[in-house]
């Protein structure tokens, strides 16, 4: 959707439907959030087992990146014909940008003390890191951007250039979950073939319909 017709939507979209739809965009930030509150409970309370760091760790970026799956889902599921979701997408992609700050955030701070020379040498020589960093820097632009003002910057063709990046991010973060998870158990294999899935359906353009077809159902 172009700028000015967002523009003309918002202007043509009932008071109270709008309001309705800030609601569960709330409801969405606060619900999302509730893994990670509940996570460090557990972590305060002593109750994520014999190393509560890694474990730590590892759920906050785990939830970072099902909710990029989500994101990346809205898209499909809408061509599909399931629910269309495109209003909420913005939400799930600022809760994985969220969840991948607060996983860094843990590992520099709780892990790694702050030791920015120990941190640097980690991202050199641990490849997983390296991956998993990349992801980051390619979200922390997308997530800066996220608001209607960024949009209004760019232009709405450049904004979504830029966030086509978060196919890339999706990507990287899933294999980051591969190379973490030495044993190879099925789960990160899991996620990674549901981002392969999404980034394939991506690969294949949406057919349009013919113009006398569109008008007619406009």
């Amino acid at each position: 959707m172009s700028e000015t017709a967002g523009a003309t939507a918002r202007a043509a979209t009932p008071p109270r439907r709008a309001a309705n739809w800030n609601y569960i965009r709330t409801a969405i930030y606060w619900f999302g959030a509730l893994p990670a509150v509940w996570t460090f409970y557990l972590a305060v309370a002593d109750q994520l087992g014999a190393d509560p760091m890694k474990t730590l760790e590892r759920t906050l970026g785990l939830w970072a990146l099902r909710f990029l799956i989500v994101s990346l889902s809205v898209t499909p599921l809408r061509r599909l014909g399931g629910p269309n979701l495109l209003r909420y997408r913005r939400a799930f992609g600022l809760l994985a940008f969220f969840y991948a700050l607060t996983h860094l955030l843990v590992y520099i701070v709780l892990d790694q003390g702050l030791d920015l020379i120990a941190i640097g040498r980690d991202i050199l020589k641990r490849p997983y890191i390296t991956v998993g960093m990349a992801a980051f820097l390619i979200l922390l632009p997308l997530a800066i951007t996220s608001n209607n003002a960024m949009i209004r910057r760019l232009g709405a063709e450049a904004w979504t250039r830029l966030h086509k990046w978060v196919y890339a991010a999706a990507a990287l973060a899933a294999i980051h979950f591969v190379m973490v998870v030495k044993s190879w158990p099925p789960e990160p294999l899991i996620y990674a073939a549901i981002v392969a899935g999404l980034l394939l359906f991506r690969a294949f353009p949406q057919k349009r319909k013919p113009r006398a077809a569109r008008q007619r159902t406009a």
